[in-house]
């Protein structure tokens, strides 16, 4: 399997080679202890696991009934009136039917977040506006400047994912509530709730309830993840009956399979076993963040899903991380190098059974400590490029500044300025072997690390640059600062659609979000104008 890992990854369209591919490639039919695919370890039990089984035949020979059927009896268990629901073929199908249907201009979202939500509306040309969670405050979501992004770029459609994928950061109900309604004119607001039954800071988190009242608020929900059952493939919505039956009507017949059927019927009778697993997921989760944390270098992201973000010690490359777990300990984990607004120092890493964390915590000791094979470090010069892993985003990105349409000529000063503060550093005497930096030209290889940088060890390398007193001036003559808060959007750019190649009102394009992990020019906290019970508002993590 060594010599194929690199290839395994390259040659698929998704993040990940699937468990199969890996599974034929070790020879011995077995896959690897998986950290990378975010689903329940401790449901369906063996026995549900044995009764299909033992209806294998039946349920791969005959056709499953319609969807009205399978979401009838899923709104009964969830008590949901059916009207109000949509099922799909997993939530990409739903999201994909979104985007086709709701998304007019543009869509809104913070990064990183889950790639279709951003591969998706650049797929079919529209414009997506990226609000970049920063490392320096934990990737938390400040709702009051998310709803001034919005309003600056005049965005028609806007995403929420609660918990966050891949970070697993967490909003509180009212203070979704109360963003729902602050953005009551726009086409639609989405409040992506796939990963939200493994989250227990609230009693009642979600806002389903709230969805079915309002006109223009669909909440999308994951099966597969909670049930441990991503291979199924079904997942639901739940909006206002208007919204759930355009969906609806456009979903093929027969797009929920008898895999999915078969589960759902049996739900009713497991729910105290689910109720448990979820529990489990939740003990776990403290368990394995304690034992990561305890690893030198290693940073771990308070997270509310059944996934941890992680943070790798400086010097340390994610590729190689995760090849070498692969290769040397058969663990397969996710390098978070191709999700806009992350890098490749980061992992996500799905929360399993003690058993499983000690081994990964054991492989992760040899791989960046050990030096049997050296440590985990790249090769000069070996960056990570962006890969969106669909090949229509990749050349959109490649082509345009990320707005999906024909690129404008960028302006050239600001590939000028990196040459002319990277030599700077290169006379310094002093070097570390830390070959972090992402610039890829071979000049400043030789010190990528100056004395200074252990200091500031959480930013990466694309913001080493500011702690020197010369790069300070350097952020101001970015092209396309974010525009201040005072000054209307309306007054920088005419209303209606962005131009081709131009961010949006003023904004960031994609480019520009990619990678950031440093404080943006210009945005500041900003007044929650036009928000009710403005002060009061609450803080990201909703108190």
């Amino acid at each position: 399997m060594a010599d194929n890992v690199t290839s395994l990854f390259r040659s698929t369209a998704a993040h990940s080679p699937s468990m199969a591919a890996l599974a034929r490639e070790g020879g011995d039919g077995a896959g690897p202890v998986d950290f990378c695919i975010p689903c329940n370890p401790y449901f369906p039990t063996p026995e549900m696991f044995d009764d299909m089984a033992g209806k294998l035949r039946d349920i791969i020979t005959y056709y499953p009934s319609s969807a009205d059927t399978i979401t009838a009896e899923l709104c009964s268990l969830l008590q949901l009136p059916p009207q109000c629901v949509a099922m799909g073929n997993g939530s990409t199908e739903l999201i994909t039917w979104i985007d086709h249907l709701m998304v007019r201009e543009s869509l809104a979202i913070p990064v990183p977040t889950f790639g279709r939500w951003t591969d998706q509306p650049m797929e079919t040309g529209k414009r997506v506006d990226m609000f970049p969670l920063q490392e320096s405050s934990g990737f938390a979501l400040d709702l009051a400047q998310y709803a001034e992004f919005i309003r600056a770029r005049g965005t028609r459609v806007a995403v929420i994912c609660n918990p966050n994928n891949p970070d697993g950061g967490f909003l509180h109900k009212h203070a979704i509530v109360q963003f729902m309604d602050a953005m009551a004119d726009l086409d639609l607001v989405v409040v992506d709730e796939s990963f939200l039954e493994f989250a227990d800071a609230e009693q009642e988190p979600s806002v389903v309830q709230e969805a079915m009242l309002r006109p223009n608020v669909i909440v999308l929900r994951s099966l597969g993840k909670n049930f441990g059952l991503h291979g199924i493939r079904f997942g639901y919505l739940v909006a206002n009956p208007a919204l759930a039956r355009m969906v609806r009507s456009m979903l093929p017949k027969w797009n929920l399979n008898s895999f999915a059927e078969h589960v759902v019927f049996m739900l009713k009778d497991h729910g105290a076993e689910y109720a448990q697993s979820l529990q489990q997921v939740r003990k776990d989760r403290l368990e394995m963040a304690g034992a990561l944390s305890a690893l030198p270098g290693l940073t771990v992201y308070p997270s509310q899903g059944n996934f941890l973000f992680v943070r790798l010690p400086v010097g340390a490359e994610g590729t190689v991380v995760r090849d070498r777990l692969l290769t040397e300990h058969r663990i397969l984990v996710r390098e978070c190098g191709n999700k806009i607004g992350s890098s490749s120092r980061f992992l996500r890493l799905v929360v399993r059974p003690q058993t499983d964390v000690r081994r990964l915590v054991s492989g992760l000791e040899q791989v960046l400590y050990g030096t049997r094979r050296g440590a985990a470090v790249p090769e000069l010069g070996n960056g990570t490029s962006y890969s969106s892993g669909t090949a229509a985003v990749d050349r959109l990105v490649g082509s345009t500044n990320g707005a999906g349409f024909t690129a404008v000529p960028q302006p050239q000063p600001v590939p000028q300025q990196v040459p002319q503060q990277m030599p700077q550093q290169v006379p310094q005497p002093v070097a570390a072997p830390m070959p972090a930096p992402v610039p890829v030209a071979p000049a400043p290889a030789p010190a990528p690390a100056p004395a200074p940088m252990p200091a500031p060890a959480p930013v990466p390398a694309a913001a080493a640059m500011a702690p020197t007193p010369a790069p300070a001036p350097q952020p101001t003559p970015t092209p396309m600062p974010f525009p201040s808060p005072v000054a209307p959007a309306a007054t920088m750019v005419p209303p209606g659609p962005t131009p081709p190649g131009v961010p949006a009102r003023g904004g960031l394009t994609a480019a520009q979000v990619r990678g950031t992990t440093g404080p943006v020019p210009g945005l500041a906290p900003a007044p929650a104008t036009g928000w009710p019970a403005a002060q009061s508002w609450p803080n990201a993590a909703g108190a």
